[in-house]
């Protein structure tokens, strides 16, 4: 864990090839250090045009679930990012699914943190922190 509060620091490029290094060391520790780098709470950091495109790449189903473990914030976040009958839709679905095991909530969440890590990688969206000190005008 504090290694990857360490590596939350640095900028991206840095941060990239110490992973590299790491994963042909240790492929395992990387992982690790991976996920507790970037949890599902802090895609409430991505802006709402990265949310958007992470919603194009995610299925409903699996967001249905991953929602289940979530805030209320959290939902709403992502439910102001659709069209308003999409939305609409998600809550009555989410609302008829019933009780999900917190393991299944768990890997569903991952999957989606997995496709958020690739669109960062990718340039396609940014997440807190991995900007380095660049400033837009």
């Amino acid at each position: 864990k504090v290694a990857a509060e360490i590596m939350n620091y640095m900028s991206g490029e840095n941060e990239a090839t110490l992973m590299e290094g790491l994963k042909s060391y240790d492929d395992e520790m990387a992982q690790k250090i991976m996920d507790e780098m970037f949890v599902f709470d802090n895609i409430m950091d991505i802006d709402d045009k990265g949310i958007q495109v992470m919603l194009r790449e995610v299925q409903s189903e699996t967001l249905i679930v991953a929602l289940k473990g979530t805030t209320e914030e959290m939902r709403e976040k992502i439910f102001k990012n659709m069209s308003s009958r999409a939305a609409e839709m998600m809550k009555e679905d989410l609302e008829s699914k019933g009780p999900v095991k917190l393991s299944e909530v768990e890997a569903q969440q991952k999957q989606i943190l997995q496709i958020v890590r690739r669109l960062s990688d990718e340039g396609q969206i940014q997440l807190a922190g991995k900007g380095g000190d660049d400033q837009y005008v």
